[in-house]
């Protein structure tokens, strides 16, 4: 039951070009943005698309493997965890941002060229 406890899945697809970060100590990290569409009927019978948006990242190896790989329109599916932090902003604000670490990604579909 633990292994359960922090897990999210999602399918859809990468929203813009992986920032590819590479660190001091020889590891990389990939920022992402994930949509995921639900579509449902409205009172109307009106067939209606919700967009959400995630952020997702990824340390090495899967970095590297998310680096070579994901192009903006990649169908994808990711397994990871959600992680939380904070930061102050230039005004003093402190801002709080959840994204998804993921663990495992399998790439859906081509490849978009």
């Amino acid at each position: 039951m633990n292994s359960i406890k922090n897990k999210v899945t999602l399918i859809g697809n990468i929203g813009n070009a992986p920032d590819i970060k590479s660190l001091d100590n020889n590891k990389k990290l990939v920022r992402v943005s994930i949509a995921t569409n639900e579509v449902y009927k409205n009172q109307k019978g009106e067939r209606v698309t919700d967009t959400t948006w995630h952020n997702v990242i990824m340390w090495s190896p899967l970095a590297e493997i998310a680096e070579k790989l994901l192009k903006k329109g990649s169908e994808v599916a990711i397994e990871g965890k959600l992680v939380n932090r904070n930061y102050t902003d230039k005004e003093g604000v402190k801002r709080y941002i959840t994204e998804v670490q993921a663990s495992e990604m399998v790439l859906l579909g081509k490849a978009p060229q």
